[in-house]
């Protein structure tokens, strides 16, 4: 008797018998570490500008801490959102994937964000625009909820270049722009808004939406790439790289270590299981959808010295 498989149609995979991921919990509670203690000298700074205390010797007091938790909360939730609509998307489709691997790190935000690692191939090109897309899409939502409920403590100040703290801006995303437009918070002329660490939360989360959906390589805006137009998928990927060299050379020399990113990838995407399967009307809605994100979040120039 002969089978046929429909791979339109998802289905679950075998079930593997599974340790328990230490790996994964260790790195979530480093990561809540770090980004508790990030928090902690956000929160510090806005109080200052607020004319309030700022108590960041957690030295002394260790249980100071915990003032960074508005910070810690809201960026893991984004990075958590981001990474779980991936995972919940691949198992959907039962596309063997691994729970979200957290990177700590000693930055600005205190962590590098977050992974999964795809253990078993794409079906066909709609379930691999459909987890591609839907990361972004979660990440994104709960970033612009973060920065509405944060933006009624956000602060004008008149930012005066020369001195560590004001020294440097933050790109303004499209995003944020429409948010404080329609919140009343659009900056008055000669003045600048200085996010609460909550706000700031927000705008990290713009920055990765942003990042993740350039469409290049195996990026989630490459996967949409790839799923949409498979056969244009390496010369889209070179317009990319083209386009992010002025950028680093003119706006932010960070987007010199994309461009190696990407060649490291190779600007290449695997076929999927059936490649031949077309995508439907709304992998094409969600392809925009995609776009739009992209729009809405990029900033050529992050930080501005």
């Amino acid at each position: 008797m002969s089978s046929s498989f429909n791979p339109a149609v998802p289905y679950l995979s075998e079930a593997r018998s599974r340790k328990f991921p230490w790996l994964n919990v260790v790195l979530f509670a480093a990561t809540c570490l770090s980004t508790l203690l990030v928090g902690t000298f956000l929160m510090a700074g806005y109080n200052e500008i607020n004319g309030e205390a700022a108590t960041t010797n957690i030295w002394h007091e260790p249980l100071s801490i915990l003032n960074g938790w508005p910070f810690a909360l809201a960026i893991m939730s984004i990075l958590l959102s981001h990474e779980m609509g991936h995972y919940l998307t691949s198992r959907y489709y039962g596309i063997d994937a691994s729970l979200p691997y957290f990177i700590p790190f000693p930055n600005l935000t205190g962590t590098m964000g977050a992974f999964i690692r795809m253990r078993g191939p794409f079906h066909n090109r709609g379930s691999l625009l459909e987890v591609g897309v839907a990361g972004p899409i979660a990440g994104f939502v709960v970033a612009v909820a973060a920065l509405v409920v944060s933006m009624g403590q956000a602060r004008f100040v008149v930012m005066e270049p020369g001195t560590l703290e004001n020294g440097i801006r933050l790109g303004d995303p499209l995003i944020l722009k429409i948010v404080e437009y329609l919140m009343g918070k659009t900056p008055p002329p000669g003045m600048d808004i200085f996010l609460h660490p909550v706000g700031f939360a927000a705008w990290v989360g713009f920055l990765v939406t942003a990042l993740n959906l350039l469409p290049a390589a195996q990026l989630d805006g490459g996967h949409i790439a790839y799923a949409l137009f498979p056969k244009y998928h390496q010369w889209i990927s070179r317009i990319v790289v083209a386009a992010l060299i002025p950028l680093a050379i003119f706006y932010w020399p960070v987007w010199g270590i994309w461009i190696v990113l990407l060649f490291v990838l190779k600007l290449y995407h695997p076929p999927t299981v059936a490649d031949w399967y077309p995508v439907q009307p709304r992998h094409i809605v969600l392809g925009l959808i995609g776009l739009a994100l992209l729009i809405l979040c990029f900033m050529p120039a992050p930080f501005i010295f």
